[in-house]
């Protein structure tokens, strides 16, 4: 794991020196408020995992980062950068955010190697040449080297989803967002992805990652963030959220995830949740 951005106490270090910084993020669709006041620091180098029910606001969390969703209030800063700045250029500020979704949204008629050339070319402005040599090299970073002359329609949805991870690294984020990317996935096809993020990990990259993996997030987190109704409930190293989490509503739901029979009034033990 990254110890970048982590005091002894588990949390972040100051907003001067964040990659991201989150401030009373609220979001509604229309009459239903989906986040309801997120404060979030992630330090340079930082993993933080997301975890939570489904519906709780994780995704959506994730998706105003890079603002494929309009926050209904608050800030997203990036890098400096501040996202939900009316006058930010925010096409040129998502340059330094990637992201991989559940699905892998590759282009069909295109070969693996221009999936991963044709963004460079068009939004950054890299000739062919050079834009080859960046998706090779990520292709060989994911694990794929060989399959720059495939079609998806030729690789499983591992495959394809790393293909996706490669993509989005072959434009240099400085941050990278995950939107459950094993959940599309065979369970025999889940390990090879989860190792690749594992390497952009130990390589020192910022990310988000929602996710059900829990003993990924045990692994490979900085911290984690437990979300419910919107609201932060619990957030801390793992050992803390997944091993001995005190707020009984983490308890409640790690019990049912984990399958562990624990009792949510009582204080969590690292025995009972594994």
């Amino acid at each position: 794991m990254s110890t970048a951005g982590r005091s002894a106490g588990g949390t972040s270090t100051g907003t001067a020196d964040a990659a991201v910084q989150i401030t009373d993020l609220h979001k509604s669709f229309g009459s239903v408020e989906v986040l309801r006041g997120i404060d979030l620091t992630v330090a340079p180098g930082e993993v933080v995992c997301i975890i939570g029910p489904s519906g709780s606001g994780k995704s959506t969390l994730l998706r105003c980062v890079n603002l494929l969703e309009t926050p209904t209030s608050g800030s997203v800063v990036v890098e400096g950068r501040e996202m939900t700045d009316p006058d930010c250029e925010i096409d040129e500020a998502r340059r330094s955010v990637g992201m991989v979704f559940q699905s892998f949204n590759l282009f069909s008629h295109l070969s693996v190697l221009d999936n991963l050339t044709i963004a460079q070319r068009r939004v950054l402005g890299r000739d062919r040449a050079e834009a080859e040599r960046v998706a090779r090299a990520n292709l060989d970073r994911v694990g794929l080297g060989e399959r720059g002359s495939a079609q998806p329609s030729q690789l499983s949805g591992g495959q394809q989803q790393r293909v996706a991870i490669a993509r989005a690294l072959s434009m240099d984020p400085s941050v990278m967002l995950f939107d459950e990317p094993t959940s599309a996935l065979d369970p025999e096809l889940v390990g090879d992805v989860l190792d690749v993020m594992r390497g952009l990990a130990r390589d020192g990259m910022t990310m988000l990652v929602v996710t059900h993996e829990i003993q990924f997030a045990r692994e490979v987190a900085d911290r984690v963030l437990f979300i419910d109704g919107g609201l932060v409930v619990e957030l801390g190293p793992p050992a803390d959220v997944i091993g001995n989490p005190r707020e009984p509503r983490t308890r409640e739901f790690l019990a049912r995830v984990l399958h562990k029979p624990v009792d949510p009034t009582s204080p969590g033990t690292p025995a009972a949740l594994g």
